[in-house]
Formats: structure tokens, C-alpha cells, sequence
């Protein structure tokens, strides 16, 4: 038992400090591209500073795959230099079961990089966004999916419009049981529209089964409401804005994400994208267990059999293709062009099975 809690803390230990390396970094690098990118906006360095604290969580929750292989490979390394693994074995204990602990602890920290850290991400990437909508493009998110179906905004001259739907197609094109509502400069409504359908076109809305309300003081809307069987209503949204609208599937926390695939389905778009992001998600834990065995399989071996730098970089080698396969795969998930099941869980199941194959060949062999 003293054993397991040992290397389960000298895991841990360099599990930490590798991702206290990689957080310096990415703090650095996030800030010089971050004064690249908004530096012509004249933001100041309160504000940089802010805007870097709000992204690096998302890096390195991106990347800590990688910092897991780093780790795996630092610890068993320096256990092989100082021949403890050799002792271990001497002790009776196979090289898989010196594996338990550092499996056990990745494997908690998995989960509690899903259920606790995924959420703070999510809610850093969301505000990183709406500041990146901001000084980039001097607005904020134009779309909203509730209860209640979707709600669009757009900007027009002679103020802004409200646009609710009870449900799509696909790409947000064509809206059906549609609700325009404009206001003037001083937010004000000025007109109602409601129609039976609506497509985008270039610089239009076209609306189909119309009844119009304009609102003047004094006088009663119903009175002069009018009904026609089709208008143009102006504006400025791309098929492109209303799909950047959903934002990342990151910028949604995990414990929220079913219910919002739910109501994206509901509201008539595809949430396929989602889909594919929550069962990647799931699957996260796994794919750092074969991290951890990667790293393993090419670096418990003794030093003075040399060939020490040529393992670890088969190692790393291997660790960063199944992950750039495992983007692959959530890439053609997303597409499409496989189901989302295999996109998700067949790159860490995979790995784990290699690795292990690995494992197997070259300690247990």
C-alpha cells in the first residue's frame, strides 16, 4: 500500500509541476498574442492582462492530454535512473501493477477535470468571446437558443430589431412562426411583425404570411395593423453570424450541454456539433489513462540499456498522434462522416489497447 501511495504522489507531483511549466507559457504567449491581435484597438494593459487570464484556462484545458504524456514520461524516467523499478520487480511487482497508481490518480483527476474544470472554462471562453465580439466587431452575440425557441439581433440604421422564432432549419436561414420587433435610437419599440416564415437573403429578410403593428403614440396599433402576403424586412446577418452565434460547444459547461442539444434540436438546428464535443468530453479520462500508459511503455525501462532519448521521443511521438487521431475523428464526427460514438470513444479505446499491447511486448514480453 505504501508503494501504491508513492508513486501515486510522485506522480502527482509532476503531473503539477509540468503544468505549472506549461501555465508560465501559456500566460506568455496569450499575452503577446493577444497585444498582436487588439493592439491596434488601443485597449489598455488592465485589459490585456484580463482577457489572458479569461483564455489560458481554455489552452490548457486543450492541451492537457499532452501535459499528462509529459508527466507520465518525466516520472518513469527518473524512476528508472534511480533504479526503483528495478527494485520494484525485484519485489515481485509486474510493470502494470506499478501502473495502478499513476492510472488511479489520472484517472480522478479526469473526472474532476470534466465535472469542476470543464464549467470554469466554459465560463472564461464564453466572457472571452463576447470581449473578442467587442473589440473586433463592436457587438456582441447576435443569437440565443431558449425554452422558448431562438432569438436573433440585428443592427439596422434606424435602430436595432429583436427577431424570436419558434424553430429553423438547419443553418438558421429559414425561420418559421417568426417575430420581428424593432426599436428606434432610444429603445423604443417602433414596429411588430409576426409572419409564418422568414428566409435570409442577401441584405433581407423575405417574410411570407405578414401582419405588421407599427406603434405611434397616441394612436391604436390593432386599428392600423396590416396584412400582406409578403415583405422585405432589411438587414445586415450572413448565414456565417447566425452559425458563429452558437459560439464553442466549450462555452457551454458540461452538466448544461444536454439540455442545450436538446433545445438547439428543438429549435430545428443540428446539434450534431455538441453531440460529438459531450461524448468527446466523456471520453476524456480514458484518453489521459492512455497517456499515462504511452508514456509508460517506452520509459520504465532501465537507462543503461540506453537509447533513452530515441524511447522518449517514440513516446511523445505516439502520444501527440493519438491526439492529433482523436481531433481527426471529432472533426469527421462534426461532418458527419462518422458516427458520433466511434468519433468520440474509438480513439482513447484504441490507445489504451495499444499502449497496452506496448506494455505488454516490451515489460511483460
Amino acid at each position: 500500500m505504501k508503494l501504491y501511495l508513492y508513486f501515486a504522489r510522485r506522480f502527482t507531483t509532476n503531473l503539477l509541476a509540468v503544468t505549472a511549466i506549461f501555465l508560465l507559457l501559456a500566460v506568455i504567449l496569450e499575452m503577446i498574442e493577444i497585444l498582436r491581435v487588439f493592439g491596434s484597438h488601443k485597449i489598455g494593459f488592465v485589459e490585456v492582462f484580463r482577457m489572458t487570464a479569461l483564455r489560458v484556462p481554455h489552452n490548457i484545458y486543450d492541451i492537457f492530454p499532452l501535459i499528462v504524456i509529459l508527466s507520465s514520461i518525466s516520472m518513469f524516467l527518473s524512476l528508472a535512473k534511480t533504479s526503483e523499478l528495478v527494485v520494484t520487480r525485484a519485489a515481485g511487482r509486474s510493470a502494470l501493477r506499478s501502473l495502478v497508481s499513476p492510472i488511479t490518480v489520472v484517472l480522478v483527476v479526469g473526472f474532476a477535470v470534466i465535472g469542476l474544470l470543464n464549467p470554469i472554462v466554459a465560463a472564461t471562453s464564453k466572457q472571452y468571446e463576447i470581449l473578442e465580439n467587442r473589440y473586433k466587431k463592436g457587438t456582441t452575440s447576435i443569437l440565443s437558443v431558449s425554452r422558448d425557441g431562438l432569438w436573433l439581433r440585428q443592427k439596422s440604421q434606424s435602430g436595432q430589431t429583436v427577431i424570436r422564432a419558434r424553430r429553423s432549419n438547419l443553418d438558421g436561414t429559414k425561420l418559421f412562426s417568426v417575430t420581428f420587433i424593432g426599436f428606434n435610437p432610444d429603445g423604443q419599440p417602433s414596429y411588430r411583425i409576426e409572419a409564418d416564415s422568414a428566409r435570409l437573403q442577401p441584405g433581407a429578410w423575405l417574410a411570407k404570411g405578414v401582419k405588421e403593428w407599427r406603434f405611434v403614440a397616441g394612436e391604436n396599433a390593432e386599428i392600423g395593423a396590416v396584412q400582406t402576403a409578403e415583405i422585405e424586412i432589411p438587414s445586415d446577418l450572413t448565414a456565417d453570424q447566425i452559425r458563429d452565434g452558437f459560439g464553442s460547444p466549450l462555452s457551454v459547461p458540461i452538466w448544461e450541454l444536454p439540455a442545450f442539444i436538446e433545445r438547439l434540436e428543438r429549435a430545428g438546428f443540428s446539434a450534431r456539433r455538441h453531440q460529438v464535443w459531450l461524448q468527446t468530453e466523456l471520453a476524456k479520462p480514458i484518453l489521459l489513462v492512455t497517456m499515462v500508459m504511452i508514456g509508460a511503455a517506452f520509459t520504465m525501462r532501465h537507462t543503461r540499456f540506453g537509447h533513452t532519448g530515441i524511447m522518449v521521443l517514440f513516446a511523445i511521438m505516439l502520444g501527440f498522434g493519438i491526439y492529433f487521431i482523436r481531433n481527426f475523428a471529432q472533426i469527421l464526427g462534426e461532418n458527419g462522416q462518422i458516427p458520433i460514438m466511434l468519433a468520440a470513444w474509438a480513439p482513447p479505446i484504441a490507445g489504451i489497447m495499444l499502449s497496452l499491447g506496448l506494455l505488454l511486448h516490451l515489460e511483460e514480453g
